[in-house]
């Protein structure tokens, strides 16, 4: 899925503009970008909640020479799915896993 077909989404909600529906999902990313900034967790229950970690620093290699590189420590951003979000994730792959079957069985 792209950020558009997430604005396609949003305009199919109600009577939006185009415009309207990038503002919404634009204003979503930048607020949770602008938290995630000043070290702030972001958590949307039933979804799950985006956080920063900290990387250490470290030796890494150069993959085209193999040659020694320092890698500098800095913070990435890190989600964290909520445990409803698993759980339906997992159940649809079930039920595909079982049409599935059924269907290399011959039974469909």
């Amino acid at each position: 899925m792209t950020k558009a077909d997430l604005v396609d989404q949003v305009l199919q909600v109600g009577d939006l503009t185009r415009r309207d529906g990038e503002v919404i999902v634009e204003t979503f990313f930048a607020g949770i970008a602008e938290a995630l900034h000043a070290d702030d967790k972001v958590e949307i229950r039933g979804f799950g909640s985006f956080r920063t970690r900290q990387r250490n620093s470290r030796t890494g290699r150069n993959p085209k020479t193999g040659t020694p590189v320092d890698v500098p420590a800095n913070r990435v951003p890190y989600f964290k799915p909520s445990k409803e979000l698993r759980e339906d994730v997992n159940r649809s792959h079930a039920i595909d896993d079982a049409a599935l079957e059924r269907a290399e069985q011959g039974e469909d």
